[in-house]
């Protein structure tokens, strides 16, 4: 099993644990559940970013930059350990973010303040648009600015879930599926290239919190080919090759519903393990749904990849009580 060539700084906690879930899969009734713990790789609460992270800061490194630069939601767990990563390695952070900031400073947004990150808030302007003029300003200001991208979802980021894929199968736990949150789709693509690669056969299967299903299937199929000749293995992903079941979008993005107090509920009363509830929670809260339905058959072996995201929870307290 071959591991990656890219450049790479070494500073999550890997390889993650994978555990058990008895009481859990007692009470659902079956199947066998597992669980990776991405929740736990370190970087101001730890999530999957931080593997995608030790290799966009080596592509950060190399360019010389001095400042990262990068967006997302109010509650970004991406922007949260991209500022943590900053402040570890010497780097400026600067973070645009939707929308118009709180009254009260909680989760994610408290610790991008805490751990030093210089916040533009978008407000009613295109955070696309805002997000480049911040990083021309930045360049013009001599700070060299690196853009880190979306959610970490560029090839180098994605490459990043091969290697995490190549770590699961050397823990050797007998899987029939794996089961996690899908947005921005770098974790799926990085996950579907590595099982091409290195010949995993286990069901992938992403679970949208934000994107339909159409949509979401062709960038992960077309970032994964990416991954695939950056690795120097050319892969021929179609959509098709891509599961991503948007069955589960409710309300929206962070629109908390039932379906996420319930599976966050579960999770923590039966195994002690804390979901988030934008990502994991609407993702387990999807697995939860499909196990009883019987589109997860109770004979199935099932990992659900735990990516991270629990600061959030106490943003979103006076909807999870």
């Amino acid at each position: 099993m071959t591991k990656l060539s890219l450049p790479r700084l070494t500073f999550a906690h890997l390889p993650t644990p994978v555990e058990p879930l008895p009481r859990l899969s007692s009470v659902l009734g079956g199947p066998q559940l597992w669980i990776k713990r991405d929740d736990q790789t370190g970087l101001a609460f730890g999530g999957n970013k931080a593997r995608k992270l030790e290799f966009l800061l080596a592509e950060a490194k190399a360019h010389g930059a001095r400042t990262l630069i990068t967006r997302g939601a109010v509650q970004s767990n991406h922007c949260r350990q991209t500022a943590a990563a900053a402040a570890q390695h010497g780097f400026g952070c600067i973070l645009v973010l939707a929308g118009h900031p709180p009254e009260h400073a909680t989760g994610n947004v408290l610790l991008d303040m805490l751990l030093g990150a210089e916040i533009v808030w978008a407000e009613d302007r295109d955070a696309g648009q805002l997000l480049q003029k911040t990083f021309d300003d930045a360049w013009s200001d001599g700070r060299r600015p690196y853009l880190v991208p979306y959610g970490g979802s560029s090839p180098t980021g994605a490459a990043a879930y091969a290697e995490a894929l190549s770590e699961l199968m050397a823990q050797d736990v007998p899987i029939d599926r794996i089961v996690f949150a899908s947005s921005s789709g770098g974790t799926q693509a990085g996950l579907v290239a590595g099982a091409r690669i290195h010949g995993f056969d286990a069901h992938i299967q992403g679970i949208s919190v934000d994107t339909p299903s159409q949509q979401l299937c062709e960038s992960v199929a077309a970032l994964a080919n990416e991954v695939g000749s950056l690795l120097g293995n050319p892969l021929e992903l179609t959509a098709s090759d891509i599961d991503v079941n948007d069955g589960y979008l409710g309300g929206g993005y962070a629109v908390i519903g039932d379906l996420e107090r319930n599976a966050i509920g579960l999770f923590a009363r039966n195994e002690g393990i804390l979901l988030d509830p934008v990502y994991t929670g609407r993702a387990a809260g999807g697995m939860i749904d499909m196990i009883e339905k019987g589109e997860i058959n109770a004979e199935e072996r099932v990992l659900f990849w735990h990516t991270g995201g629990t600061p959030a929870l106490f943003a979103f307290a006076d909807q999870l009580r």
